[in-house]
């Protein structure tokens, strides 16, 4: 239902929203999200900023693990929570959002790239900044200029409540004199986007903490996760349970726990609600294919490649490597040779997707084995788990192509 408090020209615009994404859907075009509020907005461009107001929204972004963080936030709240679940995270897909949830709740994911104009039009009670590095080549702005644009949005909204990542060097930059910022120290694996200071140009020096002579260095924060993942909040522990892996996604718990600690929710209640969640849009999750057990993972830039080999093995079962160059995933797909695939474990890497030679190019330079698939079917005949790092529409692929356990 539409709300009558809009004005008329937005409660027009919001049916146009609703009637766009159900004609989307029913024609099987797509998840009926960004049309929709494409329209929406070409008949209101503030729709958006009408359909936010009264609400307590919260928005997470950064490179790597927004997603994640997003429905961790949402989950972790309880209760009726709208937000852009389908991965739509420009105002396209906010104003889908909100015009399909009257919940006065709401976890925005949002786009590096749209922080700015998504602050300004809703007001959030809390802004997560989990990272900045680079991503897709000839999708994404270099992420120095991001650091840029984030640093304009604390200068025009001083009073913003901010959760950020005390240990990335572009991220506190960003953050500049804002004057409310609670600050979160994690451990660090990539930092091949911040070698060089933001402020001076000088190199940095890393250790326990990072510092420029110049006098930019990082600031104390209140909240640590620690080598082992133990969380602790102005050093009393924090207890945290979580039904998906990955010492990455404890981190990423960390920061929905306080942002979530902003709107009044409890650790303990919190801890409670994210011991549920086992997979997020089948990220983590694992699933049959040919009677093999699959475990999915995404990646999609040099970063999120890094973290996941950081926990992978042989014990791990079969690793599998999918990359595509669709729109989706970024047409320029050489940020592969930025990833860290020396770090890989395994002795020999299945190569699979459109761009399958060139991963399995990257790999041999790399020193590792390599077996290129032209035909998946080769692949049904084997035994034993897999562990599959995916960029989007490869993982979608084969999360369309597998079944749940």
């Amino acid at each position: 239902m539409i709300p009558m408090a809009l004005p008329v020209r937005s409660r027009l615009a919001a049916l146009g929203v609703a009637a766009t994404n159900g004609l989307v859907r029913r024609l099987g075009r797509g998840a009926g999200t960004v049309a929709g509020g494409r329209v929406g907005l070409r008949l209101d461009p503030r729709l958006l900023e009408r359909l936010a107001r009264g609400r307590e929204i919260i928005v997470v972004t950064g490179t790597n693990g927004k997603t994640t963080t997003s429905a961790l936030v949402r989950e972790g709240w309880g209760g009726d929570v709208a937000a852009n679940t389908t991965g739509a995270n420009m105002p396209a897909g906010h104003v889908a959002a909100l015009v399909a949830s009257r919940s006065s709740r709401v976890v925005l994911e949002v786009d590096e790239a749209w922080l700015d104009v998504v602050v300004a039009a809703t007001s959030p009670v809390a802004v997560v900044l989990l990272n900045l590095s680079r991503d897709q080549l000839d999708r994404a702005s270099e992420v120095r200029q991001l650091a840029v644009r984030w640093r304009a949005i604390t200068v025009a909204h001083p009073a913003l409540r901010i959760i950020a990542n005390a240990s990335d060097p572009l991220v506190v930059f960003a953050v500049g004199d804002a004057e409310n910022v609670e600050w979160i120290s994690v451990p660090h694996g990539w930092r091949e986007d911040a070698r060089s200071c933001p402020v001076c140009t000088a190199a940095l020096t890393f250790g326990d903490h990072w510092s420029c002579s110049c006098g930019f260095t990082q600031p104390t924060a209140t909240t640590i996760v620690d080598e082992r993942g133990a969380i602790s909040v102005h050093g009393e522990v924090v207890p945290l349970d979580l039904g998906i892996p990955g010492f990455f996604n404890r981190v990423n718990a960390t920061f929905a726990l306080r942002a979530l600690a902003v709107v009044g929710q409890s650790p303990g209640a919190v801890s409670a609600r994210l011991a549920t969640v086992t997979s997020v849009q089948g990220r983590f999750g694992v699933r049959t294919w040919a009677g093999r057990t699959i475990r999915l993972l995404l990646a999609k830039n040099p970063a999120g490649v890094g973290v996941l080999l950081s926990e992978l093995d042989e014990a791990d079962g079969e690793l599998w490597i999918a990359i595509n160059a669709h729109v989706a995933d970024g047409r320029d797909p050489s940020w592969i040779y930025d990833a860290p695939f020396e770090h890989v474990q395994h002795e020999v890497v299945t190569c699979l997707g459109e761009r399958r030679l060139d991963i399995a190019t990257r790999l041999t330079y790399a020193g590792k084995g390599v077996r290129v698939v032209d035909d998946i079917d080769e692949l049904a005949s084997g035994e034993g788990p897999v562990t599959l790092i995916a960029n989007y529409t490869a993982f979608r692929e084969w999360f369309e192509r597998s079944a749940p356990c």
